[in-house]
């Protein structure tokens, strides 16, 4: 429910708050760590900008929001904020895939945590950071973009073989 976060910034901001030097050791630490970056660290998460740290920034600074998350606390709804990419090991670690278009074998969040599980991340556009575009029936505007930043596409098989 913050503005302008999708699952990829959530899933960035999550991963970040395990790095950051703060030491959490039960859930109200996950809450007072994201209130404790400033505008300027959130910015330094991959893909947020000024509006988006604003809105992260502003939603855990909001009386009636810490209210909320009391609340969920006291019943024992928990943040949680794990490990990321530690599964299976890191062969995709560094690359950046992008998905479009209808998959046959799996589900598009099926193969996003694939990718992520093999340390690789994950975005919802395309740009010239993105290493891979995964296409798809009937990819639409993102294969576009992919075609002119030239970032490699592939096809649903070759990403399948790419897992093994």
């Amino acid at each position: 429910g913050i503005l302008h976060v999708g699952e990829e910034t959530a899933l960035l901001l999550a991963k970040q708050i395990t790095n950051h030097k703060s030491q959490i050791t039960n859930p109200k630490d996950v809450r007072k760590a994201i209130q404790n970056f400033s505008m300027e660290e959130l910015q330094e998460i991959e893909d947020v900008g000024p509006k988006v740290a604003e809105s992260i920034y502003n939603w855990f600074h909001d009386k009636k929001n810490i209210e909320l998350l009391e609340k969920l606390e006291n019943v024992e709804v928990r943040i949680v904020a794990g490990q990321m990419s530690k599964v299976k090991g890191q062969m995709l670690s560094g690359k950046t895939f992008v998905f479009t278009g209808g998959l046959s074998a799996m589900s598009r969040d099926e193969a996003k945590d694939k990718v992520r599980a093999l340390g690789g991340d994950v975005s919802s556009s395309v740009s010239k950071n993105t290493d891979y575009v995964v296409a798809g029936e009937e990819a639409g505007s993102k294969l576009a973009e992919a075609e002119k930043l030239g970032v490699r596409i592939l096809s649903e098989a070759e990403f399948l073989k790419m897992l093994r």
